[in-house]
């Protein structure tokens, strides 16, 4: 299939209802079709894995043509130079999570990569590394705790940012690695008292969110 033949198909998809539902989550809808995720899945199970064709469709700025290239990117072919092209082209949190738990995290560089972009200034780059922390929570299921610890210090360390997909990003992964096993959810419940006791309002909505979840609590909680 060429990417002329995918670019039809894709604007043929086009769904003028599901484009105005996109909005309302937040998600920027500039350059996008309206095209539900399931259907792209459908359409990247048709295409199958294809690198050159994903760096082709990436360079395309239409919003369902980069999830889509999330999608039949190949992670060992991916290399940290279009990685981090494509992090920096992030101007949508669904694109960055696609991208993220689509390939990203299959990468053998992807855990380098988390630390890297966690100490960006730039929003969805940022939320990048914690989504990797969090994907990669999910997807790998043989890595072994002490891969997952030094994450927790990240989380401790950014959570005074307040911008909304940020802390959003650090919340999800507290809790994500939290559920994997009880050595990590008291880890995760510990850095959540920490983060807790740092009294910003980033820092209290993290931190209190994930006790609700991890612990039934939202107050710190006595050892």
């Amino acid at each position: 299939m060429t990417i002329e033949e995918i670019i039809v198909l894709l604007k043929a998809k086009s769904n003028p209802k599901h484009l105005a539902g996109m909005k309302r989550f937040g998600i920027n809808d500039v350059h996008a079709l309206g095209i539900p995720v399931p259907e792209l899945r459908k359409l990247a199970k048709l295409i199958k894995r294809d690198h050159p064709l994903a760096l082709a469709l990436w360079k395309i700025k239409i919003h369902e043509s980069r999830l889509l290239a999330s999608m039949i990117a190949d992670p060992s072919q991916f290399t940290e130079e279009q990685a981090d092209n494509w992090v920096h082209d992030f101007d949508s949190w669904d694109v960055c999570d696609q991208v993220c738990g689509n390939l990203l995290d299959r990468t053998p560089f992807a855990m380098s990569k988390a630390f890297e972009y966690t100490t960006s200034e730039h929003e969805f780059v940022k939320r990048a590394g914690f989504v990797l922390m969090a994907e990669f929570a999910v997807h790998n299921k043989t890595a072994t705790d002490d891969v997952f610890i030094p994450f927790f210090a990240v989380m401790e360390r950014e959570a005074w940012d307040g911008r909304n997909f940020v802390r959003k990003a650090v919340n999800w992964s507290l809790r994500q690695i939290g559920k994997r096993n009880s050595n990590l959810k008291i880890h995760a419940i510990e850095t959540a008292q920490r983060i807790l006791a740092q009294k910003t309002k980033s820092a209290r909505w993290i931190a209190s969110n994930a006790l609700i979840e991890l612990s039934g609590k939202d107050t710190v909680i006595n050892n």
